[in-house]
């Protein structure tokens, strides 16, 4: 099937209520940034990533390391990577694809809306043969708003005859004080694998998210993250996704990540919207999957 043409905005836009213009991250990678009178913003056309959100007069909402690498075949470290056509290794055991392709392709930009309260932005990523292990013809439309609060959805569809599988998760950096200051109590509940001892463990008390820490939940509650130093929460509203991922690597595994600033791992924690178990997308169907942020001040 041939996709239509798309029709690419030009850049920069400006109206009364803010602007997006284009930058350079380096030689291959190019930058959306967005100044609103309710926030700024950052969204990398590689990967479809956004960057950065802040809103005004908060502490910025997503971390991006110092050292993130902007060069082809590499994922940018921080901000949303989006996990997708699958979450993590490929059940199939494919080594060189942990995540899926999408978070390391080229995005288009397909529409830019800036209005009074938000900007709306739309990007586009569409293929067929992008994998060995997932090679159906596809298209990705990802919708972000950026206003006091924001939002991201993923709107897939399987442009095959036939029907397809696939995880994801929506990989949130979250900017924090110290991952010592930071509970989720709403995972408590929760039942969870423990992706570092391997074991399936039951409901238990989760006093702070300072790694090593590699779970993930099975709920699909809304979350808040809640720093009791910086004194605000960032609830995160789930759309379509049955399960969380809560993670930080700990200091010992990030000094050995050549793209984590010294230090890094103690300036954020992962709270990530996911399906981890393999979901199907009937031929020529769509499904959506998303979530919602805003800050509350404690």
């Amino acid at each position: 099937m041939n996709q239509p043409q798309l029709t690419v905005p030009k850049l920069p836009m400006k109206n009364e209520f803010g602007q997006v213009e284009l930058a350079h991250l380096s030689d291959s990678h190019q930058a959306l940034v967005i100044k609103h009178a309710f926030c700024t913003a950052k969204v990398s056309l590689y990967g479809g990533h956004v960057l950065a959100w802040q809103p005004q007069d908060q502490q910025p909402v997503f971390w991006l390391s110092n050292d993130a690498t902007y060069t082809e075949g590499t994922a940018i470290r921080g901000g949303i990577p989006i996990c997708w056509p699958w979450f993590g290794p490929h059940s199939k055991g494919d080594v060189k694809g942990n995540h899926g392709f999408a978070r390391q392709s080229q995005w288009q930009l397909t529409a830019v809306d800036i209005e009074q309260a938000q900007v709306k932005i739309e990007l586009t990523f569409t293929g067929e043969n992008k994998h060995a292990l997932w090679p159906n013809e596809f298209s990705v439309k990802q919708v972000l708003i950026f206003a006091e609060h924001f939002e991201q959805r993923l709107h897939i569809t399987n442009l095959s005859d036939e029907s397809v599988e696939y995880t994801a998760a929506l990989h949130s950096y979250f900017q924090v004080s110290s991952p010592s200051n930071c509970q989720v109590s709403a995972l408590e509940p929760a039942d969870f694998d423990d992706k570092i001892t391997g074991q399936y463990s039951a409901a238990t008390a989760l006093e702070n998210c300072v790694g090593p820490l590699d779970r993930i939940y099975y709920t699909n509650e809304v979350c808040t993250l809640s720093d009791s130093q910086w004194q605000r929460a960032i609830e995160v509203t789930p759309l379509n996704t049955q399960q969380w991922v809560l993670w930080n690597p700990g200091t010992e595994v990030a000094n050995a990540m050549a793209d984590v600033h010294q230090g890094g791992e103690q300036e954020y924690v992962c709270l990530e919207a996911a399906n981890t178990k393999w979901q199907q997308i009937q031929a020529k169907s769509t499904v959506v999957i998303g979530q919602k942020i805003r800050i509350i001040n404690l």
